[in-house]
């Protein structure tokens, strides 16, 4: 009784492999998004003042950026949880697929997490004039609690480690 128990709970990690698929089509709507922004700036790149430029370009990065986030959650997890990803023939493999354990994407994504909202607090500064000093305050403590989730994430990443281990 208890093996069958087992092998089911162990089978029902495949529940798992149809969200990182549709972490996918997230991934697609982000692309979607991204070639969106560019066509609606291209027939006013001339008139578009400089800020409103750097705006863009900042969303961009920031649409790049998540959709990278998506991609490693959805590729690492999937490795992690569901099964190992057998790559073959002509296809390049991601040099660090195979090598994030749950504890390393962990700190991936809380690092990344950081880096986006980063960039979203340098949109906010950009257009400080146009925003409340309120907003701008909750904006920066926001990004403040993300960092120092990520730090304490990271650090007790660091003292549970074993000697020896990579990531």
């Amino acid at each position: 009784m208890e093996r069958a128990l087992e092998n089911l709970m162990y089978s029902l990690r495949w529940l798992l492999a149809p969200i990182y698929l549709g972490l996918s089509l997230a991934v697609l709507m982000l692309g979607i998004k991204f070639f969106q922004e560019l066509f609606h700036a291209f027939p006013n790149i001339l008139a578009m003042p400089e800020v409103d430029l750097i705006l863009l370009t900042l969303t961009l990065i920031d649409i790049a950026l998540v959709g990278g986030l998506l991609v490693m959650v959805m590729l690492s997890g999937y490795e992690n949880f569901v099964s190992a990803l057998n790559i073959t023939g002509n296809t390049e493999k991601l040099s660090w697929l195979g090598k994030i354990d749950s504890g390393g994407l962990k700190s991936k994504v809380a690092a990344s997490i950081v880096a986006i909202s980063s960039i979203h607090l340098l949109k906010v500064f950009m257009n400080a004039a146009n925003i409340e000093p309120e907003k701008i305050k909750w904006y920066v403590i926001i990004h403040l609690t993300f960092v120092g989730s990520a730090f304490a994430m990271g650090y007790l990443d660091k003292i549970t480690r074993k000697p020896g281990d990579n990531l």
